[in-house]
């Protein structure tokens, strides 16, 4: 169990219901939904019994109830302690890329507001290559980046871990898909709709060489130069019947629609971001937002 797990939960609790609890913690009701379901997925019962006036714990969640207060509690007093800052603190400017889970930062920020309550916190989309350049420029404290950087002068978690599924269209998805799920070799007639190579080369390299090796051999021209691939242009493409776009469970919902998405059986493709700061840097809110990031997410069907 995470700390961040047993904060919704608390939440829920004493807001009385989920989206009340969304509202306070500035995240999607359905991302506070999924992260009590994987709760109680660990503690092997329900927390919570939902009505029309909201929601109340369980027996088993009043038992959980105190102990996870206490521990969030906790948490909060040592992080004040740890990381009380002798000079007055900053702001953190922060990289975010394209298709990054929903309740990633809502929930690492919160978790830094409760011992930085202070910190404006700028939120700044760009590819991991201009993200990596900008770090090294001084003009962010933290990236988040597809490609994990190799050099002495940055430091680096892994923050998300998704398995990539594929959105088709419907009609498409009734012909390769089975029960499952479908295939990546099924796929080989199709055009993949990618991204710009520039924007994180490795993990492109990598996408494209698992798709080479699986007979997927045609590249939709829309990631040819350095500009991001909107959602927008992805599920055109997709819409046509001749293209396919590889994306995560949480990316799709809600798909336009004649679309649909399903998971790649075997999880042939996953794709990994990585929290990344400069290893000299001694700002303290920076180290308490990079603790909230140290426990990766994965995504992944189901």
């Amino acid at each position: 169990m995470e700390i961040r797990e047993m904060r919704a939960f608390v939440a829920v609790v004493d807001e009385g219901g989920l989206s009340a609890a969304a509202r306070a913690m500035h995240v999607s009701q359905s991302a506070l939904s999924q992260t009590v379901r994987s709760l109680e997925r660990q503690v092997g019962g329900r927390l919570l019994v939902r009505d029309h006036s909201g929601a109340r714990p369980t027996e088993l969640g009043v038992t959980l109830l105190a102990r996870a207060r206490a521990l969030v509690e906790e948490h909060d007093e040592l992080m004040a302690t740890l990381t009380r800052p002798a000079a007055p603190v900053g702001r953190l400017r922060v990289g975010v890329p394209l298709e990054l889970p929903t309740d990633l930062l809502p929930m690492a920020i919160a978790e830094v507001s409760a011992t930085y309550p202070n910190v404006p916190v700028d939120l700044q989309h760009a590819p991991s290559t201009a993200q990596l350049a900008a770090l090294r420029a001084g003009e962010i404290e933290i990236a988040l980046v597809r490609d994990r950087p190799t050099d002495a002068v940055l430091d680096s978690v892994l923050a998300v871990e998704e398995s990539m599924g594929v959105v088709l269209t419907v009609s498409r998805a009734d012909e390769l898909a089975d029960a499952g799920g479908v295939r990546l070799h099924r796929l080989s007639g199709l055009s993949w709709v990618g991204f710009a190579r520039s924007d994180a080369p490795a993990w492109h390299d990598q996408v494209v060489a698992t798709l080479h090796s699986h007979g997927i051999t045609d590249i939709d021209s829309a990631g040819d130069d350095d500009r991001p691939v909107p959602r927008e242009v992805k599920l055109a493409a997709v819409g046509t019947g001749r293209a396919f776009a590889l994306a995560s469970p949480a990316w799709v919902h809600p798909l336009p629609g004649g679309l649909v998405w399903h998971p790649l059986i075997g999880h042939p493709v996953v794709r990994h971001t990585w929290a990344v700061w400069r290893a000299d840097s001694r700002q303290r809110e920076l180290a308490a937002l990079v603790a909230a990031l140290a426990s990766p997410i994965a995504c992944g069907p189901g």
